[in-house]
């Protein structure tokens, strides 16, 4: 249950940054608001304040902003009656505007919280000297190594990072090691030898570090380091997403709702610092994904206004309604597909 309501806050707070985005750069062009819902599906609340109805849905499953106009058609038809305040009838460069003021906040919010963890949370740069776990059948079990253990030398030589023990054990395959620890606040002598990791060809004893040491940068540097962050991500999930389509890699490995949840959990349980990381991750390819030109995405209604720009009148309405109405349609038996995936995997 906690994991369900934290992935309902983390991604509603992603959800509703994109759906702001529509929603301010509409009001600050003037375009009416009709409602403005976090969620799909029947209504659960709602109040109107001004010209706008605000609600929250059943299904979390996503939001809009609906304009007047938007479709073309309708209440507000400029056939019927004429009014400036329509989506359809702002210059193009304006509707343009609105829809990519969407995927273009979910990039905000990511440059955010990646500035955030830099600045204030702060990345690991290495871990402490103190065992957080013990591989059952090791050389550090058998000697009776513990979790909590605070590794203070190994050979006469002092430790303080985790990487500076490793670096030791790595080299002495089959030598023993004089291991001095702190086990409640009393030193502990005792003696290992690191046995030949055939996988990463190195010694080990069997144990795994506890705390990650922070390093934090200022406002600044932490500022780029989040811009520089968000390039990576971006430019490797545009990677990803061209292998997937050229068929270079399978979409095995591509999570739908069941799997995200599970995701942002699993984040959650690790700590508040890896959580962060998540929600800008999917917070970037949320972005992304809207302006594929996927029909029924804000992709697809940005190739409408582009061909309407050439073409020097819109498409009828009518085409292109029903043009995001099947794309909506392919879009939920893909969603379908990738619920079942990741029930596959969750029980499999």
């Amino acid at each position: 249950m906690q994991t369900l309501i934290t992935s309902l806050i983390v991604l509603g707070i992603i959800i509703f940054v994109h759906e702001f985005g529509h929603y301010i750069v509409a009001k600050a062009t003037g375009i009416r608001v009709e409602e403005f819902s976090l969620g799909m599906g029947p209504k659960l609340v709602g109040a109107k304040w001004g010209e706008t109805f605000y609600a929250l849905r059943a299904l979390p499953l996503g939001g809009f902003c609906k304009m007047s106009g938007e479709t073309g058609n309708g209440e507000y038809d400029p056939a019927a009656v004429p009014d400036p305040r329509r989506f359809n009838e702002k210059p193009i460069w304006v509707r343009m505007a609105v829809i990519v003021a969407g995927p273009l906040m979910n990039f905000v919010l990511a440059i955010l919280l990646f500035t955030f963890v830099f600045t204030f949370l702060g990345v690991p740069s290495d871990y402490t000297n103190k065992i957080g776990t013990v591989v059952t059948n090791s050389p550090a079990e058998a000697v009776g190594l513990k979790p909590g253990d605070k590794i203070i030398s190994i050979n006469g030589q002092p430790i303080n990072t985790w990487r500076g023990l490793v670096d030791i054990i790595h080299v002495n395959t089959g030598n023993e090691l004089k291991i001095v620890i702190e086990r409640d606040n009393a030193p502990l002598e005792y003696r290992v030898t690191p046995q030949y990791d055939q996988q990463n060809k190195v010694g080990i004893i069997g144990i795994s570090p506890d705390e990650p040491i922070l390093q934090r940068s200022g406002l600044i540097n932490g500022t780029k380091k989040g811009l520089d962050q968000s390039y990576l991500i971006t430019k490797l999930t545009l990677v990803g997403l061209r292998d997937m389509i050229t068929g270079k890699v399978s979409t095995e490995g591509v999570a739908g709702p069941v799997g995200i949840i599970q995701i942002i959990g699993e984040s959650a349980r690790i700590g508040f610092l890896y959580l962060t990381n998540i929600a800008a991750l999917i917070s970037i390819n949320l972005g992304l994904l809207n302006l594929l030109p996927i029909p029924a995405l804000d992709g697809s209604r940005l190739l409408f206004l582009l061909f309407e720009a050439v073409r020097g009148r819109p498409v009828n309405p009518a085409k292109e309604n029903m043009v995001h109405l099947v794309g909506f349609f392919l879009m939920m038996m893909l969603l379908v597909f990738f619920t079942y995936n990741d029930l596959l995997r969750l029980f499999g």
